[in-house]
């Protein structure tokens, strides 16, 4: 068993996780809430992480087709011809820095583009990330390498 992360049609993320649950397959879709504005009202809803991803936790070679064939599976994300494993300690940092709330720190005074940094505290602490981007003056982009997505941090620099 193993996590692969899968691609899904666009908007489609809930639905195949809901379909993949309904088939037995454990999967993970990480969610965040954020409040929309309508133009009648606001309302919380909660959207993917990660557009057009959904991970799964699978034995490859005896269930793989019933994944692929699964409404809303484009396909496997592949990385040198082969499915991409995603390992369980990223899937739990994933699902540890969404679940904290607190702000995480970076040990660097000055960052720059392409610093990699050690975080010294919350979910992520002990981990090392390079900063790809900077949103505002308080807020980072940390590149996860293994995956190729960008997690933005509040930080104090």
């Amino acid at each position: 068993m193993a996590w692969f992360a899968l691609y899904t049609k666009s908007k489609m993320e809930k639905k195949v996780s809901e379909r993949l649950k309904a088939k037995g397959i454990v999967c993970y879709c990480p969610l965040i809430k954020k409040q929309k504005q309508w133009s009648d009202r606001k309302k919380w809803i909660e959207e993917p992480v990660f557009r057009s991803y959904v991970f799964v936790n699978i034995d490859y070679s005896t269930q793989n087709v019933i994944v692929r064939q699964t409404i809303g599976v484009v396909n496997f994300v592949y990385w040198l011809h082969q499915p991409a494993i995603i390992s369980d300690d990223e899937i739990s940092l994933i699902r540890s820095f969404l679940a904290e709330h607190s702000e995480v720190e970076a040990l660097s005074k000055t960052l720059q583009i392409g610093d990699v940094i050690t975080l010294d505290s919350g979910a992520m602490m002990g981990q090392e990330a390079e900063v790809v981007a900077f949103k505002n003056k308080n807020e980072v982009k940390l590149l996860i390498k293994s995956l190729g997505f960008e997690l933005v941090a509040k930080i104090n620099k």
